[in-house]
């Protein structure tokens, strides 16, 4: 069905990760892509000079390692490409999957709250402003 699919998931809920990569998985089509990205939102200044100067990149490959064992506790192989971004974790995600091509996003999203009305969620923002089709997992 896709060729190229973007799956984000949050390292927090391992699960709603696992679920979604399987998913993906059903969905790919042979020879098919899946760009598995998690999003390390920045540390504000004032807190990241108190902290370790190398912290940035410990989290960064603690993440990496956390995502190559999602894949492998699935037995994906090569067609799952596990990528680690710092910034704002919608604006990463449309990034990925442009830079990517992708078909398919692919996120899980909470039942929504008072706050995302205001705010907006990570997964509302991806759907407003995806450039291809976008399935959210509940």
């Amino acid at each position: 069905m896709y060729k190229r699919i973007t799956v984000a998931v949050d390292l927090a809920h391992g699960e709603l990760g696992k679920g979604l990569l399987a998913r993906a998985r059903q969905l790919l089509d042979e020879g098919g892509v899946i760009n598995l990205i998690y999003v390390l939102e920045e540390v504000p200044a004032y807190i990241a000079a108190e902290l370790p100067q190398d912290i940035g990149e410990r989290r960064r490959a603690e993440s990496l390692v956390e995502l190559k064992d999602l894949a492998k506790s699935l037995g994906a192989g090569d067609e799952v490409r596990p990528e680690i971004r710092t910034g704002a974790a919608s604006g990463q995600i449309l990034q990925c999957a442009e830079d990517n091509e992708s078909d398919l996003i692919m996120i899980a999203s909470h039942r929504p709250g008072l706050s995302d009305y205001f705010v907006g969620s990570t997964a509302s923002r991806v759907i407003r402003h995806a450039q291809c089709s976008v399935l959210v997992s509940r």
